[in-house]
């Protein structure tokens, strides 16, 4: 049985948990099933149980067999020292902590309907990826040029849509919505709605001012995402902390209620301390940055505007209190391959549209200069004969799928129309 199945059943409490008894037998009853974060660790954070007569609060972790524990090898993890409670499909082998006390097993497989058993199994049946995967590469590539333009601008005005919601927040400062976006991707999918928050919770106005001093900048990004020590031995994460409070004073900066910056699974290239000084370092050394990314026009001129690294402190660090090789750490090409999709490009069409401007060839022939994305689903196209050579048609093929293939709009897809005519 799938782990993520257990989580769902778990999570959302989808089996009969009005009369639960442990395998060996004292009754159980949740009060909280625990919060299912998706970090390192046991699955489920903070859960409240009770056993017998006996309250419990700590952490759930999950697995198909008892005995995957120790293929885990969750015994030599100090993160699982406080789970309460094992749930499993199968309960095979007894669990211990390292004081040798038994760990309590709930076995799921009893509680389970068969109704949703049968729900799921069907929900994972093979099945296809796209409906047109055998006659895709049949289309008539005319055809499926002209489609991938109209996709590519459909996913275009999507992302401007959050551009001209926060425009109307600023009193159309395209400045501020600028920084904020930049840094929601400077964030990447794990941090961006992070460094969102860090951002808007900085009045645009004060970026500008202390954009002079870049240790001014970091104090202000680093303080407001919550990355500064509160005891520090190293000397800079000092300095920071002390231009941090007195900048908050003198501005009367109010602390956003964000969620933790999340370090777990990313490459230390990626790391939030190493984006954030990034982007410190850009604001610092491009003033007026907006005006230039409207001016640029060529791959080429975006590669030299965003050539920044770091400050000197980060360049031998990933984290404070942690020296480490000296590196640069100046944003890559693919990054900033990144940044031009996801936010210069969309800033592009959103400001001509703005003045009633017409781009869309420029965009285009940007667009067909910019190296292809990598993911899945550009990896899963090209099984069927469709091969993106550039991110124009990375981002078209996305948006062919993301809004056509998923929700079976064949009939609104000019591919499925033109195979149903053949």
């Amino acid at each position: 049985m799938k782990e993520e199945f257990l989580h769902y059943v778990w999570q959302y409490k989808k089996f009969d948990f009005s009369n639960l008894t442990t395998v060996s037998g004292e009754l159980l009853t949740i009060a909280h099933s625990g919060d299912y974060l998706k970090q390192s660790g046991p699955d489920f954070f903070n859960a409240q149980i009770t056993i017998g007569n006996q309250k419990w609060a700590g952490n759930v972790e999950i697995h198909g067999k008892s005995s995957d524990w120790y293929l885990h090898h969750h015994e030599l993890d100090v993160h699982y020292d406080n789970v309460i409670l094992h749930v499993v499909w199968e309960h095979d082998a007894p669990v211990f902590r390292k004081d040798n006390s038994e760990v309590p097993v709930l076995e799921l497989k009893p509680y389970v309907s068969k109704e949703i058993l049968e729900s799921y199994q069907k929900l994972t049946a093979p099945k296809s990826w796209i409906y047109c995967e055998n006659q895709i590469k049949t289309i008539d590539e005319f055809v499926l040029v002209h489609w991938q333009e109209r996709l590519f601008f459909e996913r275009l005005e999507r992302k401007s849509i959050p551009i001209e919601q926060f425009l109307k927040q600023t009193e159309n400062d395209w400045e501020a919505v600028l920084f904020s976006m930049m840094a929601k991707n400077f964030g990447l999918n794990t941090n961006g709605d992070t460094f969102l928050k860090v951002a808007q919770s900085l009045p645009f106005s004060l970026i500008r001012k202390e954009s002079f001093e870049v240790e001014n900048l970091e104090a202000l990004l680093f303080g407001q995402a919550d990355l500064l020590p509160l005891e520090a031995e190293d000397v800079y994460a000092k300095e920071l902390k002390k231009r941090f409070d007195y900048l908050s004073q003198k501005y009367q900066l109010q602390k956003a209620a964000i969620e933790p910056v999340q370090f777990f699974k990313h490459r230390p290239d990626n790391f939030p301390t190493v984006r954030l000084a990034q982007l410190a370092q850009l604001y610092h050394q491009q003033q007026h940055l907006f005006s230039k990314i409207i001016a640029a026009k060529t791959v080429p001129d975006f590669y030299d505007l965003f050539a920044v690294a770091v400050s000197t402190y980060w360049q031998t660090h990933y984290q404070f209190d942690k020296e480490s090789p000296k590196k640069q750490k100046s944003l890559s090409k693919s990054f900033i391959d990144l940044l031009l999709v996801n936010t210069i490009v969309p800033f592009q069409f959103a400001y001509a549209k703005s003045q009633g401007k017409e781009i869309t060839e420029t965009l285009l022939e940007l667009m067909q200069t910019i190296a292809p994305e990598k993911n899945s689903i550009i990896e899963k196209f090209a099984t069927f004969g469709v091969r993106a050579q550039n991110a124009f048609a990375t981002q078209s093929l996305l948006q062919l799928k993301n809004d056509y293939c998923n929700p079976s709009q064949c009939l609104q897809c000019a591919i499925g129309i033109q195979l149903l005519k053949s």
